[in-house]
């Protein structure tokens, strides 16, 4: 079983973020960076099912700068096998079509049983490109996966899936399919000592992205910081059945949602 991890380097979670001078993304020179949450957990679930069936590849892939290098040898660190990085300096201002054509590209020629991404991004958190992936790909996906069933590992995958007003969906799917991990899946392990010089000798494959040859009809237009606004009304001057009968009148006339 053959399965790669889609991982993206983000901004560590309490950095200080200022807008670039462009206003097209934010300054990203002097600040930490981190593997983005869900795609560890994407991580830890493949490692599972490798374990689980006694055999098979864990591949790991980014699309990034020269620094996003950073989450494939941790990756290694981890368990993977080796790695793919489609070096790309401007990855943040892609849309999601742009970078899931540039990664299934890619990865078309690996033939992996199974696809597997974090369900969105905290930086953009779009949430797009592992489902665009799975079209370009020819092959189903689930998104918010919360539980595998490591019972049953031939053809198919048992997986859970996370609906709506607390409701939740057991399904089967065939394989190869592309599967979304929703943070909190699992416990996610630390690298080892062993783990990490392990690392040093594990491939790290490197593929230059090239978008000439297709466009994306979304572009970012500007990044800032939303205003600091407050204002208080106190309605009904203590009598709730008045405050209510205010709220009405301000929800028709002002902010005009009824």
């Amino acid at each position: 079983m053959k399965i790669i991890v889609l991982m993206k380097q983000v901004a560590n979670k309490d950095a200080v973020l200022r807008v670039g001078r462009d206003e097209k993304w934010i300054d990203e020179s002097d600040i930490a960076h981190q593997t983005n949450e869900s795609d560890g957990y994407a991580l830890e679930e493949a490692l599972r099912l490798k374990e689980a069936k006694g055999e098979g590849e864990v591949v790991v892939c980014t699309l990034g700068a020269q620094s996003a290098k950073t989450v494939l040898k941790d990756a290694l660190a981890r368990g993977a096998d080796r790695a793919i990085h489609i070096v790309n300096e401007n990855e943040n201002r892609l849309s999601p079509y742009q970078i899931a054509k540039t990664i299934a590209d890619a990865i078309r020629e690996e033939n992996a049983d199974l696809v597997f991404t974090g369900l969105q991004s905290d930086d953009a958190s779009y949430g797009q490109t592992g489902v665009i992936l799975a079209e370009l790909l020819g092959i189903p996906h689930a998104t918010i996966v919360i539980d595998i069933d490591r019972s049953n590992l031939e053809n198919n995958l048992r997986i859970k899936r996370e609906l709506e007003s607390g409701w939740y969906q057991w399904f089967t799917y065939q394989l190869p399919a592309l599967l979304t991990i929703q943070s909190g899946i699992s416990q996610i392990r630390y690298a080892s000592l062993k783990g990490i010089m392990a690392a040093k000798k594990k491939e790290i494959k490197e593929v230059n992205a090239s978008f000439d040859n297709f466009d994306s009809a979304q572009h970012i237009q500007k990044v800032y910081l939303p205003l600091k606004t407050k204002q208080t009304q106190m309605l009904g001057n203590g009598n709730a059945k008045a405050g209510a009968v205010e709220l009405i009148e301000k929800l028709k006339t002002e902010v005009r949602v009824l």
